[in-house]
């Protein structure tokens, strides 16, 4: 039988030097009259150091992991994106431009001298627009543009554009589309016998989403937000055939929506800012599609001899509770198109997107006069009368941390003002994207319904980067992304932020022995730097006394005489119309913003910072 040896052995050591002095005193304690040399150069010691070099180490990588599985503290981009996900917070690789495009054809008159909608043309979803000065800043038309149809959702204006005599000739038609910054591309996969949840891995710069995939059978294949997801909505068109208890509400909805299980289904997520995975269920190839409405006989239908049926919690987006993960695709080719792009430089200004692909272009009838369907084909034009606006880059590791953090709080809902931030900032990057955000609710005196309403104010940014307004298109594609989300009492009245512009001219005393002109350089920088556009709130003070402290540390600097500031005004200049009383805002060292939400922007720190060396 075996002895059992006891030894007092401690497990609180984590250094070097710690591990090591507490094996020389276990050597010391049980081993006395064994080994009794510890010298630095002795064989023994070797062998003890060798040992908490090593205890050293796995203590490090130990310490190191731990930290990973923190989201506060996590400082790995891949371990961040794997809390985000898990959280639900989708991490974008860039952030798409939003504008409007205005499209215009002309269509010849009638006879009656009415617009003769026979020549009418339609446009294809996902038609491409390129900018007159940069053709690689491409923008996708992402609707179908049909001339021949106009509705209050989707009218199509008439204008005189040509008379002959007393009576038109012909007639200009204009139509409005969305339009994101973003360009198709095209990648193919093959799969062979079915594998269990198989991912593949889609390796590019700036992908936004991706926009569909269909198989070598003509099968298309559902995104959806996790794999355990088999319920989604389907949008169809609001025609007789497909409810003809509807169709008489076409102009008013034109789709309607169903519930479809869905068992071709993939998840997607970025890996990294230029790696996005695509993954696929494990489930039996012979599972077929079908359209379920949730009724007493199939809630909760995979629920066990349905025991828990009563106190079970649901989810519309899995009632059946059936174990499937959607199909793994077996012995067939997936075409994969997804959307690139964005970033600040697709931030163009108005009037840029006029080079119209054509390919997707097509007249609506057969058997035309070849001269004027040709002369109508070459009239059609476009032009996007609004800037460009939401581009951004990517998300840097402190804004995931930080809009995960968020997300944790939120949990799918929107109740808190908070929980409308962080669900504002998750919408998806092709619909656009705003740089500030701040929420508030209405004061009781303006308050005029019974309904609460917040009051959502945003910003957005232009191609350098600077604040701008939001478009209307950004605007709108906010609210009915909110409207999925946000509790039925609630109204959102989404707002712009104030942008205050502002100068700086700064004086100070140089050291000896410095160039002048570095010193003042570097002065420049650090206010640069405590004004930079991704670190300043909404609503947040000028605290004045703080960038004196700054100033002075500045190698070079021996004393700041002087701090001022002032208001930049004028659209014609490149700044903000909305001019501000610095001087009136300003007490007991700080600058305060205005009572509306407002923030501070130095447009240009190259020329808005000013600096000049005085003798002290």
């Amino acid at each position: 039988m075996a002895t059992k040896i006891n030894r007092d052995i401690k497990y609180l050591n984590r250094d070097f030097s710690d591990i090591r002095s507490k094996l020389i005193e276990f050597s010391q304690t049980y081993f006395p009259n064994t080994y009794n040399d510890f010298s630095p150069t002795s064989p023994g010691m070797m062998f003890m150091e060798q040992a908490a070099y090593v205890g050293d180490v796995m203590s490090f990588y130990l310490d190191n992991q731990l930290q990973e599985t923190y989201t506060t503290l996590a400082r790995q981009t891949n371990n961040l994106y794997e809390l985000a996900y898990m959280f639900g917070y989708k991490p974008k690789s860039t952030k798409a431009a939003q504008t409007i495009i205005d499209i215009y054809q002309q269509v010849p008159a009638k006879a009656d001298g009415t617009p003769n909608f026979n020549y009418s043309l339609t446009l294809n979803e996902n038609s491409s627009i390129s900018s007159t000065t940069n053709t690689s800043n491409t923008f996708l038309i992402q609707d179908k543009c049909d001339f021949s149809f106009s509705s209050s959702l989707d009218p199509t204006e008439i204008s005189v554009y040509e008379v002959i005599g007393s009576s038109p000739a012909y007639f200009l038609l204009k139509k409005q589309r969305n339009a994101i910054s973003a360009t198709v591309k095209t990648e193919t996969f093959n799969f062979g016998i079915p594998q269990q949840f198989q991912t593949v891995n889609i390796q590019a710069d700036n992908i936004i989403k991706i926009l569909d995939i269909t198989d070598s059978d003509g099968n298309v294949w559902n995104e959806v937000d996790y794999l355990g997801q088999e319920m989604i909505f389907n949008s169809i068109k609001n025609t007789n055939p497909n409810d003809p208890n509807n169709v008489a509400n076409v102009g008013e909805v034109p789709y309607l929506l169903q519930l479809k299980k869905c068992q071709r289904r993939f998840a997607t997520r970025l890996t990294s800012e230029n790696n996005l995975q695509i993954q696929f269920g494990a489930g039996n190839p012979n599972d077929t599609d079908e359209l379920i409405t949730p009724n007493p006989n199939n809630v909760g239908i995979g629920l066990p001899f349905e025991q828990d049926k009563l106190t079970t919690a649901y989810s519309p987006t899995n009632f059946l509770f059936t174990n499937t993960y959607g199909i793994a695709p077996s012995n067939t080719t997936l075409t994969v198109r997804y959307l690139t792009g964005g970033g600040l430089s697709s931030n163009i200004p108005s009037g840029n997107l006029t080079n119209l692909d054509k390919n997707n272009l097509k007249f609506n009838n057969p058997g035309l006069t070849p001269a004027t369907s040709n002369y109508v084909f070459n009239s059609v034009s476009c032009n996007n009368s609004s800037a460009a606006s939401g581009g951004a880059g990517p998300d840097t590791d402190e804004q995931i941390r930080q809009n995960t953090l968020m997300q944790i709080a939120a949990q799918q809902r929107t109740v808190t003002l908070d929980d409308y931030k962080v669900r504002a900032m998750s919408m998806p990057s092709d619909f656009g994207t705003v740089s500030k955000i701040y929420i508030e609710k209405p004061t009781l005196d303006n308050q005029t319904s019974t309904v609460e309403t917040l009051c959502m104010y945003i910003l957005s940014q232009n191609t350098a980067g600077q604040f701008t307004y939001a478009s209307s298109a950004l605007k709108k594609n906010l609210r009915t992304y909110l409207s999925q989300y946000k509790m039925i009492g609630d109204s959102i009245d989404i707002k712009n932020i104030y942008i205050i512009n502002i100068g700086i001219d700064f004086e100070v005393v140089v050291l000896p022995n410095f160039i002048n002109s570095q010193v003042i350089l570097s002065c420049i920088d650090v206010l640069s730097n405590c004004f930079k556009r991704e670190d300043w709130q909404v609503n947040q003070p000028i605290l004045i006394n703080d960038l004196f402290v700054k100033l002075d540390r500045v190698e070079g600097v021996q004393t700041v005489k002087n701090i001022k500031f002032s208001n930049k005004v004028g659209t014609s200049l490149g700044y903000s119309q909305y001019a501000y009383d610095i001087e009136g805002a300003t007490q007991n060292g700080v600058i305060y913003p205005s009572l509306d939400p407002s923030i501070f922007e130095i447009r240009n720190f190259n020329k808005d910072i000013k600096g000049r060396v005085v003798p002290l």
